[in-house]
């Protein structure tokens, strides 16, 4: 790709859109026709002209269907300024998941603006189509739909995995959005603030749109996403925390959740001077399906310059069957901190590479140079490589060339890193002009051919050359690559500020409960490591201040009962209430934000605490296996009454009904295995509701009563019975023929 295509860097756009004509009077009653009227919303309004919005509170509940909305902007030429009005879809009060409907719809038109307006409780806020020069200002945008998430401290569940591979038919509307723009030609977003829903920005064969200065961070999908959209420019944005699928100790897989998503054809756009940390990914290019069946196209020509990209649970950044342009990114903390499997003609950069696991990794890629940049601390700072069998059922391979081969490696740093330069079944490797500083191996080299290792720097003890802090912040652009340097805009935010404390925090600062990742802005007790640990060790999290016990339940000792936040404190329940029980606490301190966006002035007393409702049942479990169809249940309904006759191959007692991954139990096979277990439960009066998770196929019977029917092979389901305050008999059945296996069997509290 030309340097200069890139020179000049895209000045920054001003959306001004005409004023409608309206009138108002001024102060001596005289009409002033340059001001637009001012309104008050009802539900299903039609706006087709520019106006004021008298600042209140709207509660207006919209449809569940996606084509109708609260409000309607319809027309060309229009400026709706809200003046801080609240749209409100529901109780704030209540569980994100009910949210539905749109807030804000756009039809079509030109030249329009949405300035000021607050919007909650939705399962869009705002839905434009065709819209030709769209600027949303100054919006928040925040606590909109987002689900409830069932992976435990102790292990994930398949059921919050996320798939955005396809939206041809808008398919991304069912993950909802704070605002989902399709079709849009041209304009502006700046200034917006979309938290603590599932997805912030997305765009759909959106394109020409300049969008900076705002907030995308902690939601528990996607901050901003792309799909088919191009020559956008997205900078000086905070995109962090967008995550899910992390609990630190026990798994890193981010579920496919990420800061950026650059998906199906995606090409040409600027990311530059964004903070993109702590996502699933922090970035998250695909080439798209198209591309992967007939191997033409990508998500190329994309610049992404000095971001952060940093502390992300899988990926700083994952860019796949493309050609890009990465330079001078921080990138640091990640397990990978560049993906690139399948990548051709790329240019990595300038980046600064820290503390990941694996600097850079690229499998069957081709003709890409990785230059002038620092590789510090990484397990291993360069891999690449290509695996004998490909997929046999993507088409790419059948019309793209896959091998693994020639690849410039030039004018790098290394230091402090156990493997400078992995590769094995690659043709056609340059590693020139390097140093390498305290490397404990500077190249693993196998089944290669063509390469070569010449003018480079081999140091053993560390010296002034060795990178230091100042360095690996301040990067330099090396000169043939400064026309691509996009130009800063004078008022936009900056990553690596003072700032931006919590975006620099270790990956291990990420905290995902049932609603998605925590924010720091409330107070938290949060287990240290497992939730079943006996006592169980409680972190205090959340802003600076003090608390103290306001009341406690079914515990038998604490090992304090005040102090400060980051305290650890001790619990141990009593032994006749294991499984029922809870610690309230007082904070006082710093002002609040309670994770349904309540605010709470410094000094105020907030309420926080932690509960563990898990009822006692003694499960009796017996596993059964078999070799033939007639043992099958797949092909057998009645098939575990079978073998059930039969001595089962292990019986065991549990206290729980959960096992996910790979053998349940010692002695258990992988496949072809049938569980049944019955146990007992007595409840206080109430109502509860029989949850499971099941991956294969589920029966249960409560009461002799079948309740809950999914017998069908299927991957990670929900199912739900409801129950009674009593005494209660429950039996369950379960199989594993394949592949992954997860059986969770819970009571909770409350109807769901």
């Amino acid at each position: 790709m030309p340097v200069a295509r890139w020179a000049g860097a895209l000045p920054l756009l001003v959306c001004l859109a005409a004023l409608a004509t309206g009138s108002t009077a001024d102060a001596q009653g005289r009409a002033r026709p340059d001001q637009p009227p001012t309104i008050e919303l009802r539900s299903g309004m039609v706006i087709t002209r520019s106006a004021r919005v008298a600042p209140r509170v709207y509660q207006l509940a919209a449809s569940s269907s996606l084509d109708s909305a609260a409000i309607v902007i319809r027309g060309n030429d229009i400026t709706v300024d809200f003046a801080g009005a609240t749209l409100e879809g529901m109780s704030p009060s209540a569980n994100p998941d009910l949210a539905q409907g749109v807030a804000i719809r756009v039809d079509s038109g030109r030249n329009i603006r949405i300035v000021n307006a607050h919007v909650r409780g939705y399962k869009i806020g705002v839905l434009a189509r065709g819209t030709h020069n769209l600027s949303l200002i100054d919006n928040d945008l925040s606590y909109n739909w987002k689900p409830r998430l069932y992976s435990l401290i102790e292990h994930e569940s398949l059921v919050d995995w996320l798939s955005f591979h396809h939206d041809e038919s808008d398919e991304w509307l069912r993950y909802g959005a704070a605002a989902y723009l399709s079709d849009v030609d041209s304009g502006e977003i700046r200034g917006n603030n979309a938290v603590q829903g599932m997805n912030g920005l997305m765009l759909v064969r959106t394109r020409d749109l300049h969008i900076w200065n705002n907030n995308f961070s902690f939601n528990s999908g996607v901050g901003i996403g792309l799909y088919r959209s191009s020559r956008n420019t997205i900078m000086h944005n905070r995109v962090d925390y967008n995550v899910r699928g992390y609990s630190e100790g026990f798994y890193r897989r981010g579920q496919d959740a990420a800061d950026l998503l650059i998906y199906e054809q995606s090409d040409s756009n600027v990311v530059a001077y964004n903070s993109v940390t702590h996502g699933g990914d922090g970035a998250f290019l695909w080439a798209g399906q198209s591309t992967m069946d007939t191997g033409e196209g990508g998500a190329n020509d994309n610049l992404f310059y000095g971001n952060d990209f940093s502390f992300a649970p899988a990926n700083g950044i994952e860019a796949t069957f493309s050609s890009n342009i990465f330079l001078a990114n921080r990138v640091e903390g990640n397990e990978y901190g560049l993906w690139g499997g399948y990548s051709f003609d790329s240019k990595i950069v300038g980046n600064a590479f820290i503390q990941n696991r694996t600097g850079i990794a690229i499998e069957h890629g081709q003709n890409n140079l990785i230059s002038s940049n620092i590789f510090f601390g990484d397990s291993t700072a360069i891999r690449v490589w290509a695996d004998s069998i490909e997929p046999s059922d993507w088409g790419y391979p059948k019309h793209h060339d896959t091998r693994s081969r020639d690849y410039a490696v030039a004018d790098n740093t290394f230091a402090r890193n156990r493997v400078g330069v992995r590769a094995a079944a690659t043709t056609g490797i340059t590693v020139e002009n390097n140093v390498f500083i305290d490397v404990d191996s500077t190249a693993s080299i196998h089944d290669s051919t063509r390469y070569t290792f010449t003018r480079n720097s081999i140091k053993t003890e560390p010296s002034k050359t060795e990178p230091s802090p100042q360095s690996l912040r301040a990067l330099v652009v090396p000169r043939e690559y400064e026309a691509l340097v996009p130009k800063r805009i004078p008022s936009g935010w900056m990553p690596l500020r003072s700032d931006t404390a919590l975006a620099r925090r270790p990956r291990s600062a990420i905290i995902v409960d049932e609603w998605g990742p925590y924010d720091y802005r409330e107070p938290k007790l949060w287990p240290v490591d497992s939730s079943h640990a006996l006592p169980l060790r409680l972190r205090v999290l959340g802003p600076r201040g003090t608390w103290r016990l306001l009341s406690q339940r079914g515990i038998a000792s604490l090992s304090s009962t005040s102090g400060r936040t980051g305290d650890t404190i001790d619990v141990t329940p009593k032994r006749d209430s294991m499984g029922d029980w809870e610690v309230k606490l007082e904070f006082t301190g710093s002002s609040v934000v309670s994770d349904k966006g309540r605010r709470f002035n410094a000094g105020a007393p907030f309420v926080f605490s932690y509960q563990r409702f898990e009822p006692t049942i003694a499960w009796m479990a017996a596993f059964y296996t078999w070799a033939d169809s007639t043992g099958d249940p797949r092909k057998n309904p009645n098939a575990l009454e079978l073998l059930s006759r039969s001595p089962p191959i292990l019986s065991v007692r549990v206290p729980r009904l959960d096992f996910e991954g790979y053998p349940a139990l010692p002695n258990l096979p992988r496949e072809n295995f049938a569980l049944e277990a019955t146990g007992w439960v007595d409840l206080a009066p109430g109502e509860y509701t029989l949850r499971t998770i099941s991956d294969d196929a589920i029966r249960v019977w409560i009461d002799g009563v079948l309740a809950i029917d999914n017998w069908k092979p299927h991957e990670s389901a929900l199912d739900f019975a409801p129950l009674r305050g009593e005494r209660h008999n429950i039996r369950v059945q379960y199989y594993q023929s394949d592949g992954w296996y997860e059986l969770r069997v819970e009571i909770i509290r409350v109807t769901q």
